[in-house]
């Protein structure tokens, strides 16, 4: 989808097709371009999302880039924008802009093993990226996917965990940082950099997704450097408060780079140029 006005600020309108709720604070809606023309994205893009007579917010796309009549995007509700959009309802309407953004290097990273590692959140921009291996499953090596959480009631997407289990040649590893009373939970308790004990990597054949919290992306990171990656095989999704989506109002920008535009995805090669990122 192009915004066919001259105005870039301008934009588009969706139907909400349909609500699911992720936990007590998140949800994913489902959305429908009314122009005919599908938002044509790429794993890791975002998107601007207007509440009419609220204001607008950047949101990773959250769905498979192989449905192209619908979309998602999954929201906690956290300011203004989201609590106005957890009002809204099946049928009404929303504005939207964009995909906007650097996404995943998919295509780059073909014929190579991947580690996915995301924490809270930071599951949403890399849920298309598992969709989009699935359907394309022979073009990648293995797959491990390391997903951490505050605790299980805080976690997304669990109702497509079994079907990622079953993803040729991936596994899904599940850690909490803690563990309410009277709550199942059998999987690890710690957090997620401790999931890569179980993963063998075979250096140079290797690259790694990491998307969530600033301060666990660092540890991350670096992490993965002690164990012998190149910064060049790792790459993080970064989160900054992205107003214009074009790299014009300069809310995103990090040294001499726009997060919207020149990102969000970098690897840490690039990340390492940048000041106040990770250190």
């Amino acid at each position: 989808m192009s915004n066919e006005s001259e105005n870039p600020y301008l934009p588009a309108f969706a139907k909400v097709v349909e609500i699911r709720d992720e936990n007590s604070t998140t949800k994913t809606f489902k959305l429908r371009m009314l122009n005919n023309k599908a938002l044509r994205f790429r794993p890791g893009q975002f998107d601007i999302i207007s509440y009419f007579g609220v204001g607008e917010s950047a949101f990773s796309i959250s769905s498979s880039p192989e449905e192209k009549d619908v979309f998602e995007n999954t929201i906690r509700k956290v300011g203004r924008v989201t609590t106005a959009l957890f009002n809204v309802k099946p049928g009404d309407i929303l504005g939207v802009r964009g995909p906007y953004g650097k996404p995943w290097p998919l295509e780059r990273v073909m014929g190579s093993d991947l580690i996915i590692i995301a924490g809270g959140m930071g599951l949403a921009p890399l849920r298309p990226v598992i969709h989009y291996i699935a359907k394309h499953r022979d073009l990648y090596g293995s797959v491990d996917i390391l997903y951490g959480a505050r605790t299980p009631g805080d976690m997304i997407f669990t109702y497509e965990f079994d079907s990622w289990r079953n993803i040729p040649n991936t596994r899904l590893y599940l850690t909490v940082d803690y563990v309410p009373p009277n709550t199942k939970w059998e999987y690890d308790v710690g957090v997620v950099t401790e999931l890569l004990k179980y993963v063998k990597p075979r250096m140079r054949d290797t690259n790694v997704f990491v998307c969530g919290p600033e301060v666990m992306m660092k540890f991350t990171a670096q992490l993965l450097l002690r164990m012998g990656f190149y910064p060049s095989e790792i790459f993080l999704s970064l989160e900054r408060r992205m107003k214009c989506g074009i790299g014009k109002c300069g809310h995103c920008q990090i040294g001499y780079k726009y997060v919207c535009k020149d990102g969000p995805v970098f690897n840490l090669e690039e990340i390492g140029l940048l000041p106040d990122v990770i250190e």
